[in-house]
């Protein structure tokens, strides 16, 4: 993409007819057939060893690790507090509300449980996400390559969790649609879409950043645009999620700016511009650590040279500023580790390299790739669920 098509993108005025997703749900369906695919053989995958150890793999999918959490808020509400005998003070408000939210409306519709529940709420989410996702990619390099990537982002090492019930596919979802809008200069679809997705999770900030910024720079570039209330309206609508929720929290703990990440804190989880990751690879190369945390530390090293790459393409503005803040907050975080694959996952752009070389590639080669791909991803899916000892 040239610099002139990406400056044209966003400079203020009437919004593209290029939005209409439902118009152009057919150019989606052999994408989405893929996703879907490499998504029920991972689950399938990760049933049968779970059923060759003697475990469910619905209590798997629906109830590791977070996903308890947020069921738990989603039929009691806000106010459990675990006090650990190393002073960890751990506090579901912790937990952004929107997730938890949309479970309760399901179980109040329909006659499931909130585990069923929560499933069907990641599953929805993870097929509008890659909807989404494919709607950027075509917009921006063609069907082909927008194929490639929802295709990749369904086989990644991690990508077990878009089918658990967890926030990734929710937040993702959202975010992949408000930076659609952006791209087509629906600038009040954008705001409210990141919105929503920041109040999916902590990190869904990423998306408003990226509309808030985008705004200005198309506000700055044209100045006749400045009087257009839509751009206005979405800007200042875009953090309403994220702040909302953070801010809420904190009269809840009396410290209205600081009660929020004093929670996080609790839970070890802060940021230290990169300490903690440092000691963390420190520890990793000089100590033998399980599979997990190893494979964790790969990923995220893999994920800051392909934001690399990625920028190198000079990609559009809302692109760079959503993956780079995303990886920023992965990389500069601390505290549980293990998890920052997962905390990528919603970081999509970061696989255009990949997808363009896939593209690119005899079809022989981009067949091979994608085998290894797929093989990776179903056997460490299986194996994070079932046999590994950290948290996903």
């Amino acid at each position: 993409m040239s610099a002139e098509t990406s400056a044209e993108t966003f400079r203020p005025g009437a919004p593209s007819a290029a939005w209409r997703p439902l118009a152009t749900l057919h150019r989606a369906a052999p994408a989405l057939g893929l996703f879907a695919a490499a998504r029920l053989t991972g689950m399938l995958v990760m049933a049968l060893w779970a059923w060759h150890t003697g475990r469910s793999p619905r209590a798997l999918l629906a109830g590791s690790w977070d996903s308890d959490w947020y069921l738990r808020i989603a039929a009691h509400g806000y106010g459990r507090t675990l006090y650990w005998p190393d002073g960890a003070v751990q506090s579901d408000l912790a937990f952004f509300p929107l997730y938890p939210g949309l479970v309760r409306v399901v179980t109040a519709v329909l006659p499931v449980a909130g585990g069923t529940a929560g499933l069907l709420v990641s599953w929805t989410a993870a097929g509008a996400a890659a909807w989404g996702i494919f709607r950027i990619g075509e917009r921006l390099y063609g069907r082909g390559v927008a194929t490639a990537l929802v295709a990749l982002w369904g086989l990644l090492p991690h990508s077990i969790v878009l089918s658990m019930a967890y926030t990734e596919p929710v937040m993702t979802a959202f975010a992949a649609w408000a930076l659609y809008a952006v791209l087509t200069r629906h600038w009040l679809w954008a705001g409210a879409l990141a919105a929503l997705a920041g109040a999916a999770r902590p990190n869904g900030v990423a998306v408003a950043a990226a509309v808030v910024v985008t705004a200005a720079c198309a506000l700055v570039r044209d100045a006749r645009g400045r009087t257009d209330w839509r751009v206005w309206a979405g800007a200042a609508l875009a953090p309403a999620g994220w702040a909302g929720y953070v801010l809420w929290v904190g009269a809840r703990r009396g410290d209205l700016l600081g009660g929020y990440f004093a929670v996080q804190a609790g839970w070890t989880s802060r940021f230290d511009f990169g300490a903690g990751t440092l000691r963390f690879v420190r520890t990793v190369v000089t100590r033998p650590m399980d599979l997990g945390f190893t494979m964790s530390l790969a990923l995220t090293a893999v994920g800051v040279v392909l934001l690399a790459l990625f920028l190198l393409d000079r990609p559009p503005l809302p692109l760079v500023v959503y993956t780079a803040v995303l990886v920023v907050i992965a990389v500069g975080g601390s505290g549980f580790f293990e998890s920052k694959p997962r905390f990528l996952l919603p970081a999509f752009p970061l696989l255009v390299p990949v997808a363009c070389a896939l593209r690119k590639a005899r079809p022989g080669a981009a067949v091979v790739v994608t085998a290894a791909l797929a093989g990776l991803s179903f056997a460490y899916g299986a194996y994070v669920l079932t046999l590994a000892t950290m948290a996903l």
